[in-house]
This record gives C-alpha cells, sequence and structure tokens, in this order.
C-alpha cells in the first residue's frame, strides 16, 4: 500500500517502523489530503524522508472537459496511470458541488441499458485514485466538493475494500472531512456488499438499481438478478434498513412499455411496503446500444402520481448534462480522449 491511501495512524506506524517520528506521519497526511501538496511542497516534512518516500503515484489526469450548455454540469475524461480512462460528472445544486466518482474501469454487471458496462471489467480502482478525482476536480475548478456519488463506471460494491477506504480518506478531519451523509453508494444489488455495509456504522447513503419489479424481467435488463434474486435483494436491504434505521433510495429507469405499468406500480407498492423507501424515477436516457425509448412525458408523471398515491416517496430525477452525455447509462470509458488545452 502507498503512504497516500493510509490512515493517518498506519502513517504513524509506518514512519515508527522507518526509524522516523511518528508525528510525520499525520504531517504527511495533513499535507497531502488536507493542504494538497507535492511531497517536495511540504516544508515540514526533512529531505531524507521524502528521499525514502518517494512521491505521490501518479494517479487521474484530466484530458478532457466538456461543460453543458444546458445547466452547470460538467464532464471530465480522467487518465489513468496505465493508460485507462474513467468518466466522472460535476454537478451544481442549491446545496452545493457533487461529483459522480467511478470505481472500476468497465463494469461486470451487464445492465442492458448502461453503456460503461459494455466491455466488462478491466480492473478495480484503488482508493488513490478515486480520491485523486475529487481532488483533479477541485484544482480544476476551483471549488470545494460537498458530495460524492459512487455512481460512476463500475459497481461499488465489487471493489468494496478500495471503495470503503475511500470514503474513509475522505471522512478524515484531517484531510477533505467530509461527511459521511455527504457520499452515496450505488449498488445494482450485491448482497453480500450490502450486509457487510450495514455492519460498517458509518451513515453513507444507499441507493439500489432497481429496474424492475419482477424476477424474470429483471434478469433480461440486469443480469445480476440471476445471482442476486429480486427477493434475496430485498430481504438483505430490509436487514440494512433495521440495522442502519436509514431510508434506501431505489433508483428506477423508466423504459417504455417495458417497466413503467400498472403492474409495476403494484408490484412496487408490494416491495417496499414497511420499508423507509424513496423511488428515483430516471427516464431511459439514449445511447446507441440500447434500442428501447423512454415514456412520453405525461406517461411518467401519471407513472409518478400513482406510486405517490400508493403512499410511496417518488420523485423524477433531474436530467443534467444530458447534451454531454452526462446522464445515467450514458458514461463509457475506454473511448479516445484528447488532451486538455
Amino acid at each position: 500500500m502507498h503512504w497516500t491511501e493510509m490512515y493517518p495512524e498506519e502513517l504513524k506506524e509506518c514512519m515508527a517502523e522507518a526509524g522516523e517520528k511518528p508525528f510525520r506521519g499525520v504531517q504527511l497526511f495533513e499535507g497531502h489530503h488536507g493542504k494538497r501538496k507535492a511531497l517536495e511542497e511540504m516544508s515540514n516534512i526533512p529531505d531524507r524522508l521524502a528521499k525514502k518516500l518517494g512521491d505521490a503515484p501518479y494517479a487521474v489526469r484530466i484530458v478532457k472537459r466538456l461543460a453543458s450548455k444546458l445547466d452547470e454540469t460538467k464532464k471530465y475524461l480522467y487518465r489513468l496511470h496505465d493508460g485507462e480512462i474513467v468518466e466522472g460528472v460535476l454537478m451544481r445544486y442549491h446545496h452545493g458541488y457533487s461529483l459522480c466518482v467511478s470505481s472500476q474501469v468497465g463494469c461486470k454487471m451487464g445492465c442492458r441499458f448502461c453503456v460503461s458496462t459494455r466491455g466488462g471489467l478491466i480492473r478495480n480502482l484503488r482508493p488513490y485514485e478515486m480520491l485523486d478525482q475529487v481532488y483533479a476536480v477541485e484544482a480544476r475548478e476551483g471549488i470545494s466538493i460537498s458530495n460524492v456519488i459512487l455512481m460512476g463506471s463500475g459497481e461499488p460494491l465489487d471493489n468494496y475494500d478500495h471503495v470503503l477506504r475511500f470514503l474513509r480518506l475522505l471522512h478524515d478531519p484531517k484531510g477533505k472531512n467530509m461527511s459521511y451523509r455527504n457520499m452515496t453508494i450505488s449498488t445494482s444489488g450485491v448482497v453480500e456488499g450490502i450486509d457487510r455495509l450495514a455492519e460498517e456504522d458509518i451513515p453513507v447513503n444507499l441507493a439500489v438499481s432497481l429496474h424492475e419489479t419482477d424476477q424474470s424481467a429483471r434478469k433480461k435488463i440486469m443480469p445480476i438478478a440471476a445471482r442476486y434474486p429480486l427477493e434475496e435483494l430485498m430481504r438483505a436491504l430490509r436487514r440494512y434498513a433495521d440495522r442502519t434505521g436509514q431510508r434506501i433510495t431505489f433508483e428506477y429507469t423508466l423504459i417504455r412499455g417495458k417497466n413503467d405499468g400498472e403492474r409495476n406500480i403494484r408490484e412496487m407498492q408490494s416491495l417496499l411496503r414497511g420499508l423507509p423507501a424513496h423511488i428515483n424515477l430516471i427516464p431511459l436516457n439514449p445511447t446507441d446500444h440500447y434500442d428501447e425509448s423512454r415514456p412520453a412525458r405525461e406517461e411518467i408523471l401519471r407513472f409518478q402520481r400513482e406510486l405517490s398515491q400508493k403512499g410511496l416517496s417518488c420523485t423524477i430525477r433531474r436530467e443534467l448534462g444530458s447534451d454531454i452525455q452526462a446522464s445515467c447509462g450514458q458514461l463509457k470509458a475506454g473511448c479516445e480522449a484528447e488532451e486538455t488545452r
């Protein structure tokens, strides 16, 4: 593990083992994560120690930045040390800036309407590669990001240990000091990951990609449902809610004529009965790789209205950055990136 991925206590132990004063570990952590200084810029770190450590690993570099003309959304292409590309999206809300962060290069979940899974999983991102997505955008835009959403390419719970270390490093008071309540993990339904997360005792938000209310239909658009059937997933989510006391968000992509009917409304009510939940409706975003279409606006509003009449908390996701393909399901790693001028 590189020193930029260590917690302050781990760095103190590392310094002691190297024959240095343990407090140097705290200085390193604060310098890198809090003040965002390169090793050679940390005036309180002796040259001999800097030479032992070597600088922070090259993590991500923004190689393309697209700004929406419709709103303040921006999409970034990051090049990693091995030449792989991942994407991120910066969104501005009244409460501050939110960054959609990638956790893997590619994805193996295979959701039919999601572009980033088409090439399969290439590799997991390390904690410093996720952190550097945040740090690079903050430096590029001169802002402070208040929320992170692990909803870029990849399944966060398939990269569990690295994702949890990323969140804990982001939360540390000596670094970014971001509240866990401002962090969201989005999952397609990895049951053992949900159960592990429930035991962590950290109040991160959990968003679940549901997209269908019937097991056989869900399997057709989300192959992960074959491994984690809907009934098993819902049991895990009830355990999570009981353990944490938190409300669960259900992401539901509306596909015309597929999952937007009366059947779905009845099944949704049955699935979520007694569960603290919020439904986030996402009209299908167009891609070249999925032939289905979104419902008409009046049908989307009808679906929301009928869910609300059943007593379910439900909103339609505000569409951001659609002109730069920054919407849900449209992020695609591995494209040709041009150096940002």
